[in-house]
């Protein structure tokens, strides 16, 4: 039978039970108290050793970092912090361990420093608490679906198309650099590549979802997705996850009902299930807001933010109410945002879309009917003939969170839209056929996996929510 975990061992209400466990040692102080983890829970339990009854030279291999298998009596603890600990009646250390080398001791150490070590930072309790989010979440969103009669749907990640048009993307080739087929006019021959076209790796499942959406009603995407952005922000990665929900017969406010009920679903899910993780970000948290200028210290804490999204009714404001609120704000008048918001069709930046959820309506705020210039070609044109049935959700504290749209079901206008960014129809000949055979209005968005565990962890940079982060320059382990 397999032993408990060390969150099973300190949820137990009774002692004097034999036990044993296995995990690795976090601290080992005076030769008695072993600080013991096994990344089941972000608490440790303690382990008391006395070291008359164990070999010298056994004891100076329980170094922070080793792997140990202890048997012992649960007991009620004798020191603050924990109920119950274990006397320790037998000890063995698994395999090697370099105290002189081990990189992660217990002291802080720097995110930089954690990044060059990704493959053992979960051993340290932010990172751990973390990953334990990141996976509740991600059982979160999959129940959410499976629960409200979604089909997952496998989305290709090589593809021929690109769904933002951006250009931006990862070439896949089998071609050989050193001797490349060439057409008469000297570019790449890609019919005798290994696809027989030019392919990438995907920035989204979303187009292919829709064609599965307009037979199987509703469906969604989790999967990774790529861009060849040569960013080194906080906020961008080069391989990412993405969620993407696509539904028939479903239009831009059906759209925003789900998008609401989705993210305060997943987010109260962690409230409920990772309460111990969430406390222990929230102090870590708070410990760094001390040291910051009063001015750029944050008005809610970690908790008070989750609780801000599932306790409010999310505003919707349409983009031209959304820049009038701008234009005549404080901030804007007196000069004070970064950019200032002048003319209607401006993209919003952060600063704006923030001002609005914390300072102006004081709660989450979906934005929607954006100006069809600074948004893709997929999303349904407005009979004004310059907006979209687009919508983003902005939260306190990042901002933008969720994008998504209407689709547009009329083959005509999105001819039009496609020729007007210069995108072939041979390209998305499938796509067109969508709207050809029973077309129907459809809606969907999209919601990047790490931008929302950014939020409910509190992590300001992308690549301490990822386990191996891709960026510019660093493909490492």
């Amino acid at each position: 039978m397999q032993s408990p975990t060390v969150s099973e061992l300190l949820s137990q209400n009774t002692s004097l039970l034999e036990v044993e466990i296995k995990g690795w040692v976090r601290t080992f102080r005076a030769n008695r108290f072993i600080a013991l983890n096994d990344g089941s829970t972000i608490n440790n339990i303690q382990c008391v050793v006395d070291f008359e009854n164990f070999d010298e030279a056994l004891l100076k291999r329980v170094t922070t970092g080793a792997a140990i298998h202890v048997k012992g009596e649960l007991v009620e603890s004798q020191g603050k912090g924990q109920k119950v600990e274990i006397q320790v009646k037998h000890l063995e250390v698994l395999g090697d361990s370099d105290p002189e080398t081990y990189p992660i001791q217990p002291k802080k150490h720097s995110f930089e420093f954690l990044r060059e070590n990704a493959h053992l930072r979960t051993r340290t309790n932010t990172f751990s608490a973390v990953m334990r989010l990141r996976s509740s979440l991600s059982f979160a969103i999959h129940k959410y679906f499976n629960e409200n009669g979604f089909y997952y749907m496998h989305a290709p990640i090589i593809t021929g198309s690109d769904a933002e048009g951006a250009g931006e993307m990862f070439k896949v080739s089998s071609l050989d650099n050193k001797n490349l087929p060439l057409t008469e006019d000297g570019k790449v021959d890609y019919t005798k590549d290994f696809f027989g076209k030019e392919t990438n790796l995907t920035v989204s499942g979303q187009l292919e979802a829709e064609t599965y959406a307009m037979s199987l009603g509703k469906v969604y995407t989790f999967g990774p997705t790529f861009r060849a952005e040569n960013s080194n922000t906080s906020r961008h990665l080069a391989e990412f996850w993405m969620i993407e929900p696509e539904v028939a017969f479903m239009d831009l406010a059906g759209n925003m009902d789900l998008a609401e009920d989705f993210m305060k679903s997943v987010i109260t899910h962690v409230l409920e299930h990772n309460r111990e993780d969430l406390e222990f970000l929230e102090k870590r948290l708070l410990d760094e807001e001390k040291v910051k200028p009063q001015a750029e210290r944050s008005d809610m804490s970690l908790i008070e933010k989750l609780n801000f999204v599932t306790e409010n009714n999310f505003k919707r404001v349409s983009y031209t109410e959304a820049i009038d609120i701008l234009r005549n704000s404080k901030p804007n008048k007196k000069k004070k945002f970064k950019y200032l918001v002048e003319e209607w069709g401006m993209d919003l930046q952060s600063e704006h879309e923030r001002f609005l959820v914390e300072k102006h309506f004081k709660c989450p705020v979906i934005l929607f009917d954006y100006p069809a210039d600074i948004k893709a070609f997929y999303m349904r044109l407005n009979d004004d003939g310059k907006t979209v049935r687009a919508m983003d959700i902005l939260f306190p504290g990042i901002g933008e969170i969720v994008g998504g749209a209407q689709r547009e079901e009329r083959l005509d206008i999105l001819k039009q839209r496609m020729a007007a960014i210069d995108i072939p129809e041979e390209d998305l000949w499938w796509y067109m056929d969508l709207r050809k055979y029973g077309t129907a209005v459809h809606s969907g968005f999209g919601l990047g996996f790490e931008r929302l565990v950014m939020f409910a962890t509190g992590m300001g940079n992308i690549r301490d929510v990822i386990p191996f982060p891709r960026t510019p320059q660093n493909a490492e382990f």
